[in-house]
């Protein structure tokens, strides 16, 4: 029974980490890879995209 209580301890640590790793990834590094491509569309055609993420002709 100590083992298993081992293996769920661990088990938890885990999901806990993954789930702190995925909310730093979509809280920090998402968004900049986001407006760095935004930039990219908007400087070099004659295209837009707005905040939900549509691409307007201008």
């Amino acid at each position: 029974m100590k083992e298993a209580t081992g293996e769920l301890n661990v088990t938890v640590i885990t999901v806990v980490a993954i789930a702190a790793i995925a909310t730093l990834f979509m809280m920090v590094i998402y968004p900049r890879i986001k407006n760095n491509i935004e930039g990219s569309v908007n400087s070099t055609s004659n295209y837009s995209v707005d905040s939900a993420g549509n691409i307007n002709a201008s």
